[in-house]
């Protein structure tokens, strides 16, 4: 019912604070009873990590942070969905407002900071949906005020790894201080492996699935670190790297000029070429020994498109959903249907990264 009625309740949204709107709508959604959506093409189906998704289009973290609406989402069509970010202790995140809109760029800019109810209400949430059908993985990240903040995400790992098909170790939110440093060679080592072996061994303890455990870069790294967190990855046995993050970046196109310049992590259309540009380099070091789930700028069939051919198996999108609505899903689906019709193809997958090198050096 929301997405059909999406186009009338976009001005009463768009008229109020962006942060308020959105908990509106998370709110809304969490009080919906959950319903299967339509069945999908066949020809979309994607294998990952040990997962049939029924289709590649993903909801990104940070739309629903406190694990509230994830059946919802799903009936809206998406083939996964992925909550959090998650902390341990429950933090309020950076001061209001932190989220602005840049509607004539397609974009948003949020500096949140990793608010959140913390791991205990998120736990029991997905402990509550556990049995229900559909891919849901979290996000996890450390507290702005911890002293240790590795074994922030072993005790988020330890946790919800039982609970979920996938656990996302987020090191690139530009909206904590210090986290992206996290994405040093020698820390990501370590912090990878604890990551792993706590899931190996929360998985033995109670004889579940094991989940699998996903890297979330960010866009703005250099090709050689990038060198390394591929290496790294690859040596811990990551399951998938997700490219990319949000951007600290501001490119000069942006028109909305008296809110390009409020701190935090810019998201949507402006965010597409240097996140492609990054899949593509990641798809180019680690070929078919990681699938890669490409995030940023995801706002049509087309852009969908794109992100297969630099290298994506999987794809998210969050910021498009502001502007376009949850009926973007569906529409999405329906174009790549379609290319691939045109095409004579009847799976996605010899499409993933064939375009790489060329996206790859495309300025």
């Amino acid at each position: 019912m929301i997405g059909a009625l999406f186009p009338l309740l976009r001005p009463a949204l768009h008229g109020l604070d962006a942060e308020h709107a959105h908990n509106l709508t998370v709110r809304a959604l969490s009080l919906m009873p959950p319903r299967t959506p339509p069945a999908d093409d066949s020809r979309l189906a994607v294998e990952a990590f040990g997962r049939r998704f029924p289709n590649p289009v993903g909801l990104a973290a940070g739309f629903d942070k406190g694990a509230q609406a994830a059946d919802a989402l799903l009936g809206f069509g998406f083939g996964f969905v992925e909550v959090g970010g998650v902390v341990p202790k429950p933090q309020p995140g950076n001061p209001r407002p932190r989220v602005f809109r840049l509607p004539r760029d397609r974009a948003v800019i949020n500096r949140f900071g990793l608010n959140s109810a913390g791991l205990d209400v998120v736990a029991d949430r997905l402990r509550a949906r556990a049995g229900r059908p559909g891919i849901v993985g979290v996000n996890i990240g450390a507290n702005k005020e911890a002293v240790d903040r590795l074994a922030d995400y072993v005790a988020c790992t330890g946790r919800l790894a039982p609970l979920v098909d996938f656990v996302t170790v987020n090191v690139s939110s530009p909206n904590t201080p210090g986290l992206r440093d996290l994405q040093g060679e020698a820390f990501l080592d370590d912090l990878l492996a604890r990551v792993v072996a706590t899931r190996d061994a929360a998985s033995a303890r109670i004889g579940s699935e094991k989940a699998a455990i996903l890297l979330k870069i960010a866009p703005d790294i250099t090709l050689d670190a990038l060198d390394a967190i591929c290496a790294t990855a690859v040596r811990r046995r990551v399951q998938a790297l997700v490219v990319s993050n949000t951007t600290v970046a501001r490119p000069a196109f942006l028109a909305e000029t008296a809110l390009a310049g409020e701190t935090g992590g810019l998201s949507g259309r402006p965010l597409f070429s240097a996140s492609t540009r990054m899949l593509a380099e990641t798809y180019l070091r680690v070929g078919d020994r990681l699938p890669l789930v490409g995030v940023g700028g995801v706002d049509s069939a087309e852009t969908a498109w794109t992100k297969i051919r630099a290298g994506a198996s999987l794809l998210q999108l969050y910021s498009a959903l502001v502007y376009e609505g949850p009926g973007l899903v569906g529409t999405i689906k329906r174009g790549l249907v379609e290319r691939m019709r045109s095409e004579g193809l009847t799976s996605l997958a010899g499409v993933v990264g064939r375009d790489a090198k060329a996206l790859a050096r495309e300025a």
